[in-house]
């Protein structure tokens, strides 16, 4: 039986969440507290079509930090043309997103539950815990106060005192619009956010219009670079823009109501268009911005090339474009609590998660460099989450994609997935593996690994990480071929 108490439809929560009578197809109901946590999703409940995918994927990429990552590759000391090819490049790992997104509909369960199949019941308690759990929590925190930021930006603007009691409240506002929406769950989420995307696509269109009016295409950095220090900056900005497909290793988390028979090269291409192409066209819109204007305070950057009637425009549109983003954030981070073994319903697991979220954020607004908080942070959780998507990735094709729900669900000793001691040591050790491999790769201002530095900077931890998590994963479950189930 599944760690997770289901949300009732009505009043307190009965033995079962479908009472006797309960149209089960409309359990997941916009507009209605979504009943399901990570439990299994049975075929009479399963709807939608895959196409439903791309506004879900591009509304949190029309972002503001698209636009941060895209002027930050500038900052680096790459010209133009090497940072727009390097976007497209980092971007491919979307493919990854939509490929995992497979197992959603084939399982009828969250990603946070399929991985057990990966790591073992207990051992991806420990794997979810991190990768999950605690990544989620700090994005929702490093989301918010970017909201926070172009929040008290348009209230000075108004004419409104932005003193401590005044940004309190606007951060409170802004954590729980988030968390409404996560609250209702995936109904809410597909049925909102088709408007969102239409919303934010069109603010954002504005901005690239006056972008585009600044852009110097010839852009070269004053000092161009060469030999190791470009190879350095080259792979530095690969792990930065990758960072961010390869942040979403719950895909499908937001697939996994559609009906078994759903077409998976349709699931992973809606999937992974939805997202590829907001997040190259405005991670790229950054990049130009970024040969206009100083993007080290992309805020302060860009109002100056905004004409005034359009600044409070661009600041909604950001705190709405976080608001899309941290949502899909909050929802997965409930799920990932519960897989972790708290038994609380799914609505009480996204507020838990988001009062966390929510004190992180105080702390986060007070970092002076905001611009180097959020690049160290997407390079460092490099280390763990692309071998973590290699191995994901990886068993989605080993196993064709078969996966049995509700054998996933089953928690006890000696079940399906319990493997050694609740333990599947092939994921483990892959996973493991890799990530040392990486953390000895990479080399962010924070932390340069030992092989980094003898290779003069250049971070090959992107590479390294996933092929060896993904291969050796290959080669463990080949000795144990007759486990799998």
């Amino acid at each position: 039986m599944a760690s997770t108490i289901p949300d009732p439809l009505d009043g307190p929560a009965p033995v079962s969440p479908f009472p006797a009578g309960t149209d089960r197809a409309g359990t997941d109901r916009a507009g209605r507290v979504e009943a399901r946590g990570i439990d299994f999703i049975p075929d009479g409940e399963r709807h939608g079509r895959a196409r439903e995918l791309f506004a879900v994927w591009a509304a949190p990429n029309v972002s503001y930090l698209s636009l941060v990552v895209g002027g930050a590759l500038v900052l680096m000391g790459l010209n133009l043309w090497q940072s727009l090819t390097l976007i497209v490049v980092g971007n491919l790992f979307w493919l990854l997103v939509g490929l995992i997104a497979t197992s959603g509909p084939a399982a009828g369960a969250p990603s946070e539950v399929i991985m057990r199949a990966m790591y073992g019941i207990r051992g991806n308690r420990v794997i979810i815990a991190i990768t999950g759990w605690f990544v989620s929590v700090n994005y929702l925190a490093l989301n918010w106060a970017a909201a926070s930021l172009a929040a008290f930006g348009l209230l000075g603007g108004l004419g409104v005192p932005v003193g401590t009691p005044v940004k309190i409240v606007t951060i409170v506002a802004i954590a729980a619009a988030t968390l409404a929406i996560s609250v209702y769950g995936h109904a809410t989420i597909v049925k909102l956010y088709p408007l969102l995307t239409w919303a934010l696509t069109a603010a954002f269109a504005v901005l690239a219009v006056y972008v585009l009016r600044h852009a110097h295409w010839d852009h070269q950095p004053a000092e161009p670079l060469r030999g190791p220090a470009l190879w350095a900056a080259l792979t530095a900005a690969l792990a930065l823009v990758a960072s961010a497909p390869l942040s979403y290793n719950n895909s499908a988390d937001f697939s996994r109501y559609l009906p078994r028979a759903t077409s998976p090269k349709a699931v992973a291409g809606w999937t992974a268009l939805g997202a590829f192409i907001p997040s190259v066209l405005f991670t790229a819109l950054g990049t130009l911005a970024g040969t206009a204007v100083d993007m080290t305070d992309p805020q302060t950057a860009l109002a100056a090339i905004l004409p005034d009637w359009f600044e409070p425009v661009f600041l909604l549109s950001v705190i709405i474009g976080t608001i899309a983003n941290n949502a899909m954030t909050a929802y997965s981070s409930g799920l990932a609590l519960q897989a972790v073994g708290l038994r609380l319903r799914r609505s009480r697991s996204v507020a838990l998660d988001g009062a966390l979220g929510l004190a992180l954020t105080l702390y986060a607004l007070l970092v002076s460099d905001f611009l180097d908080t959020v690049s160290n942070l997407l390079q460092v959780m490099v280390v763990l989450l692309g071998p973590s998507m290699a191995v994901y990735a990886t068993d989605v094709l080993w196993r064709r994609n078969r996966y049995d729900g509700r054998a996933l669900g089953d928690e006890r000793r000696g079940g399906p997935f319990w493997y050694t001691g609740g333990v599947n040591p092939a994921g483990v050790i892959a996973l493991l593996t890799g990530a040392a491999v990486a953390s000895q790769c990479v080399n962010t201002p924070m932390y340069t690994g030992a092989i980094a530095k003898a290779a003069g900077g250049v971070d090959l931890s992107l590479p390294a990480g996933m092929v060896i998590s993904a291969g050796l994963y290959v080669l463990l479950m080949r000795s144990r071929r007759a486990a799998i189930r």
